[in-house]
């Protein structure tokens, strides 16, 4: 059984690896620690005590900041930060209980039924067991469809409904990209209930295909991963989960790699690795998911596949992995926004912790 460390234990795990792994791992990131320190007057510690605790735990606190050398993306580690004080509203939404209890038949709801609520691509739908496309009224591309679940409920899937959804999409973009050759980036993204960006309540994914060239986060990664192969002769994928690994934030399940990520872009943010789409990915995917909602209780949070165009380009896609992120977005009750200026503009700020999440991952998914 591995050491039940936490992330203030990370520059002590680095500095006992073995030579090879150090090197590894040290090349990709780097790690810093500092301590906070406050002086709080008579009169605002029993407000302390009532929200942290103890005043003890706040008077010196230790921050953990790792950066990705390679993409620039940090983050700040501050278990504390999970008890601050959050303006809830009068209303939270009960996942367990069922989002048709929330959302009654008074509430409209253009996904109720796609065939008359939504339009179709000019290529028409395609269709699966447990979902339809839609043509996206307010498009963010050119050939961008919402992949409608025929459940009310986004937290209701199971195994067969989650691979249905990504076959479907998948399905889409093959017959977009045959509507379109020079349309050949394919981007799939679920953006669950309000908190992750959903503008509908109702279960639904999203499917974009570009021309010209790759959505900027993607095409920031194959440049990157590029460069480090340049540099060090290596794949940056392979050695960036053999960091991970090393420390005890990934592990691996037949050919998919999972990572509890280490710059995190909010909260408990996993990262799946894979050679291609396939069974094996979608069920570690749904696990994954499976996971957040049952055991983590997340209810509402940001899925994205990032991977190589459909179809042949000119720039070098070689040695690129499908890449899935899965990150949490917070209590859909919560009026306080988990992204503010430091996020956009700084480093995000982290209360959890990618060690304890990698456990947690580990066990439930059997690895």
């Amino acid at each position: 059984m591995l050491p039940q460390h936490t992330i203030g234990d990370l520059p002590h795990i680095v500095e006992s690896l073995p030579a090879a792994e150090k090197a590894v791992f040290q090349r990709i990131f780097r790690v810093d620690v500092t301590q906070g320190r406050i002086v709080p007057p008579d009169s605002m510690l029993p407000w302390i005590e009532r929200y942290f605790g103890s005043v003890d735990a706040t008077l010196e606190q230790t921050v953990v900041r790792v950066t990705n050398l390679v993409t620039g993306r940090g983050a700040l580690f501050n278990p504390l930060r999970s008890r601050r004080p959050h303006w809830a509203g009068s209303e939270g939404v009960d996942a367990s209980a069922g989002l048709e209890k929330e959302f009654g038949p008074a509430v409209e709801d253009p996904l109720a039924d796609p065939y008359s609520g939504t339009p179709a691509d000019t290529f028409g739908r395609v269709e699966g067991r447990f979902c339809v496309t839609a043509s996206n009224v307010a498009k963010c591309d050119g050939l961008h469809a919402v992949i409608v679940f025929k459940a009310l409920n986004p937290l209701s899937f199971n195994r067969e409904m989650l691979h249905d959804y990504v076959d479907t999409a998948f399905r889409w973009a093959e017959t977009a990209h045959r509507s379109d050759p020079s349309a050949k980036y394919f981007l799939f993204i679920w953006n669950c209930l309000w908190r992750a960006g959903a503008s509908l309540v109702h279960g639904h994914a999203q499917a974009l295909l570009g021309r010209g060239a790759h959505y900027p986060a993607v095409e920031q990664s194959r440049r990157l991963a590029l460069s480090y192969h340049d540099q060090h002769g290596s794949s940056y994928f392979d050695d960036l989960y053999q960091a991970h690994a090393s420390v005890g934030c990934g592990f691996q399940r037949g050919d998919v790699k999972v990572l509890a990520s280490l710059t995190p872009v909010k909260e408990n943010e996993a990262v799946l690795i894979a050679p291609q789409v396939g069974p094996e990915l979608i069920d570690t995917l749904y696990d994954l998911l499976a996971c957040y909602r049952d055991r983590l209780g997340v209810s509402s949070f940001n899925l994205a596949f990032h991977m190589p165009p459909l179809a042949p380009v000119e720039e070098d896609w070689s040695g690129f992995p499908v890449v899935v992120y899965l990150v949490d977005r917070g209590d859909p009750g919560s009026r306080t926004s988990d992204i503010g200026a430091m996020e956009l503009y700084g480093a995000s700020v982290i209360a959890g912790d990618p060690l304890q999440l990698a456990r947690r991952l580990r066990d439930t998914l059997g690895a």
